[in-house]
């Protein structure tokens, strides 16, 4: 066993005996790379561990817990958009990095019933080592969870959805090189649009190559299972913090945007807004030949 996976081990047998101990924690299970089988842990992989916890807040309000499972250099929460769902990332001594995602149980109850989020479903479907279940509930999370994964647009209205905010921020971005506001440009160009592209890259994987195509969530391992074309366009696609790259970069990723949306939208007999792509296209044109 390698230092760092001893090192590690050792981290969750802390943690798994303070929970123990903790009756307001009700289930704790390893999720995330360490427990995959199809692409396990590597050497710079991380441990995420998740909490199922009666009141998840009592461990936000105070950090005193996370003495009981090593010594942090550093912890700072992220918060999630979903309710009673929160993480903790802590950086213990060697570098050792632990994410504790805390649920409520009263959450996972509403997720159990058929509300749960596409990052939850494709985590726990890809691998969960329970450690601590005291009332079976990361074993109902699992029942629960969808084991086919869903990428496929749900409809054309979904679709257009994604289509339309693209192209609404490109004009944004091309806006802001305008003004040589570089820092918020580049928020359109590598940020907001990039989020766009890969959905579409997504849904085009998926309508392409069929529901078993199997497409990690969030861009995750991506350069297995997108297109290989839309691969060596994304060679081009982000820009330099500077402004005639930015511009490049804005041009590079409308292509690629725009042939992935029409060879999805005929896959899937949806109808493409060529006419609203036509219009955007010629003003970013526009701007960029009066800069």
């Amino acid at each position: 066993m390698q230092r760092s996976e001893r090192a590690y081990a050792q981290l969750m047998d802390n943690f798994t005996g303070w929970a123990l101990r903790e009756k307001n924690i009700r289930a704790v299970a390893v999720i995330g790379s360490r427990a995959r089988v199809d692409h396990p842990a590597d050497e710079w992989s991380d441990l995420d561990v998740l909490i199922i916890a009666r009141d998840p807040a009592r461990y936000r309000r105070s950090i005193e817990w996370v003495s009981h499972v090593g010594n942090p250099w550093l912890t700072f929460i992220e918060p999630t958009a979903v309710e009673g769902r929160w993480v903790r990332h802590v950086l213990f001594e060697e570098g050792l990095d632990v994410d504790f995602a805390f649920l409520s149980v009263d959450s996972l109850r509403r997720m159990a019933a058929g509300s749960m989020p596409t990052d939850v479903t494709d985590t726990l479907r890809r691998g969960t080592h329970i450690v601590l279940d005291k009332d079976g509930l990361v074993a109902l999370l699992q029942t629960s969870a969808i084991v086919s994964q869903v990428t496929r647009p749900l409809s054309q209205a979904a679709f257009l959805e994604v289509v339309n905010d693209f192209w609404y921020y490109a004009v944004w971005t091309a806006k802001h090189l305008r003004r040589r506001e570089l820092w918020w440009a580049k928020r359109g160009c590598d940020g907001r649009l990039k989020e766009r592209l890969q959905q579409m890259m997504e849904w085009h994987a998926c309508v392409m190559k069929g529901q078993t195509h199997d497409i990690w969530f969030q861009g995750r391992f991506l350069e297995e299972w997108v297109d290989s074309r839309a691969l060596e366009a994304l060679r081009g696609a982000f820009a330099h913090y500077e402004e005639e790259d930015l511009w490049r970069a804005l041009f590079v990723t409308m292509d690629l945007f725009r042939w992935l949306a029409v060879e999805t939208a005929n896959q899937l007999h949806y109808s493409y807004p060529a006419l609203g792509d036509e219009r955007v296209t010629k003003l970013v044109n526009y701007l960029f030949s009066e800069k």
